[in-house]
């Protein structure tokens, strides 16, 4: 995949366009994804003001430290005018000159610093803030050929990962001595980045967010590995496997297992266009409350994945939007017993014009190491 396919000029004109019909006059995007996704330029998040001023209308600036100028130069496409200012000098006129006159409503980058809004909202006091995802999150949520393909990277290499599992999961080493050789493993797979290593192991497992302990694994433990990262194109990847290390599983683990397989099985085979993130996630969520597990399924089913680990559309009660081709999630159910022990299946999917296309592709049935 090309650079431009990933990264094409034509987004700055759509967000324009999109700007200006949600009745904003500009967006001013300070680094994370969403600069990322209009310019290419993965920018250096700091107490330097970095900030892209797109107008609904006129011509794009992006201001920068004067260190950071070569870096946003060389930026994949950023094909924008770039404004530089030294230490010690005060960016925030910059932008109210970039914006060309004055402006009634402003669209903020949604995870923006605190202190550069309220630089914001000095520079700007008559300007209402708005945040800039009620724009951006139509243009991103449905992802283009490029971007599938670049997730289906990151999911290949993460796989690779999955698949190695057996040189470091054994009886008598603690979840971080694990978590330390997984982690060299997903940069070894081509990723740029760890963004994150779950290793939960035994009673650790019944904690979805458990991260790694010290806690040595103990032979017959079920083992929940969730791991992830962020590729050279700016994509992530994210998948959970259980495993059984070292003996015989727990009694009734097989059993819940097989019913973790059969709900992540339904819930995957449920997308389609047209089907809602509150259908998909009770397509879970059916055969585990039917089981009996229902309150060990303690999270939403998945959530989007793009240039961010966790973005739009959500898989969760309450969301009657419906899904369409293009929109990439994962599904994740999980059963945890507090104390005992916990599972989770992850991959991730897209959403086609007729179905579905998974883009992890390792075997989902436990895994006995």
């Amino acid at each position: 995949m090309g650079i431009d396919e990933l990264y094409p000029p034509d987004r700055l004109l759509a967000a324009q366009r999109a700007t200006a019909a949600a009745g904003l006059d500009a967006l001013l995007l300070t680094p994370g994804s969403d600069l990322r996704y209009l310019t290419g330029y993965d920018a250096h998040a700091g107490e330097r003001l970095t900030c892209l001023v797109l107008p609904a209308e006129g011509e794009p600036t992006l201001i920068v430290p004067r260190l950071e100028r070569p870096a946003a130069e060389a930026a994949p496409n950023t094909g924008v005018r770039i404004v530089d200012h030294a230490d010690g000098t005060d960016p925030y006129p910059l932008v109210v000159a970039a914006l060309g006159g004055p402006v009634a409503a402003v669209g903020l980058a949604d995870r923006m610093w605190a202190e550069q809004v309220l630089g914001l909202r000095a520079a700007l006091p008559d300007a209402a803030q708005r945040l800039a995802g009620e724009v951006l999150r139509e243009l991103r949520i449905r992802k283009s050929p490029a971007e599938v393909a670049a997730l289906a990277e990151a999911g290949a290499a993460i796989d690779e990962v999955h698949l190695r599992m057996g040189e470091w999961l054994r009886p008598g080493r603690t979840e971080t001595e694990v978590a330390t050789d997984i982690a060299a493993a997903i940069r070894a797979a081509g990723h740029v980045s760890v963004d994150f290593v779950i290793v939960a192991a035994g009673p650790n497992g019944a904690s979805p967010h458990h991260g790694t302990s010290d806690r040595p694994i103990g032979a017959g433990e079920p083992v929940v590995v969730d791991i992830g990262g962020t590729m050279p194109s700016g994509y992530r990847s994210d998948c959970t496997r259980t495993y059984l290390v070292g003996g015989p599983a727990p009694a009734d683990f097989l059993d819940y297992y097989e019913v973790l397989r059969d709900a992540q099985r339904a819930a995957v085979e449920a997308v389609r266009p047209g089907i809602t993130g509150a259908a998909a996630d009770a397509a879970a969520r059916a055969p585990i409350a039917a089981a009996g597990y229902g309150p060990a399924f303690l999270h939403r089913t998945g959530h989007g994945i793009g240039l961010d680990g966790h973005e739009e559309p959500y898989l969760v009660a309450g969301n009657d939007r419906p899904l369409e081709a293009g929109m990439a999630f994962s599904i994740e159910p999980g059963i945890y017993l507090a104390g005992r022990h916990g599972a989770r299946i992850e991959d991730i999917v897209v959403c086609t014009t007729d179905g579905v296309q998974r883009l992890n592709t390792t075997p989902t049935e436990l895994i006995a190491l």
